[in-house]
């Protein structure tokens, strides 16, 4: 595989960067539709439509940066901003249409909130966003199960009360693996800070090793 170039790096109109565009050109179609019409079944099967061409598209364009060496550092961050927007835009409307408690808007906003410092004191530290975890893409991935199986188990029809279930079951597990990512994030950044904040070794001794790292 071909080594990404760092000129390369700084491309914008990209295939993978024109898709992630698109996904987050979604979002106010999205709410659009399950706030425009919160009593009919047409403007929430339209949204899980939507939904799922998020989903699709999160994965393809991963797939064809990688395939076509289109990988761009606009491009790391657009992917988990899409997500994140979705995420939220979707536990907003589905606690103002009454599906979802309150309290889990808070659950999830209360992570953004932290990492959002953390970033904060990276980025003081001349540090870029800290990779997306193989957890923290699982915590995705429940979240966007969850969500359109609330939507349907919204509705009166025979099969409500299995997409309950089953959009609750990934919901409380999609927010548990989100907050132990944002545990996972957290610890790199302490590291990263803490190596900053270690004195330099005089010239030609090598610092000593931590033992608790």
């Amino acid at each position: 595989m071909a080594e990404v170039q760092p000129h390369q790096q700084d491309r914008v109109f990209t295939i993978p960067n024109m898709i992630s565009f698109a996904r987050l050109a979604g979002v106010p179609v999205f709410l659009w539709l399950v706030l425009h019409h919160p009593r009919t079944q047409a403007g929430d099967w339209w949204a899980l439509g939507l939904l799922a061409a998020a989903g699709l598209s999160d994965w393809l364009d991963g797939k064809i940066a990688r395939a076509l060496h289109q990988q761009s550092r606009i491009g790391e961050l657009l992917d988990p901003a899409a997500d994140r927007l979705y995420i939220v835009s979707t536990i907003v409307a589905l606690a103002i249409r009454g599906i979802i408690g309150w309290w889990l808007v808070a659950a999830l906003a209360a992570r953004e909130l932290m990492l959002g410092v953390v970033l904060l004191a990276l980025r003081r530290r001349g540090y870029g966003p800290l990779h997306v975890s193989f957890v923290g893409k699982g915590a995705t991935l429940c979240l966007l199960y969850a969500f359109p199986l609330l939507f349907v188990g919204s509705h009166p029809t025979s099969y409500a009360v299995v997409a309950r279930v089953f959009g609750w079951a990934f919901a409380i597990w999609g927010t548990a693996l989100y907050w132990w990512a944002a545990v996972l994030y957290v610890r790199q950044a302490r590291a990263l800070l803490a190596r900053d904040d270690e004195p330099a070794a005089p010239q030609g001794v090598p610092n000593r090793p931590n033992p608790g790292r």
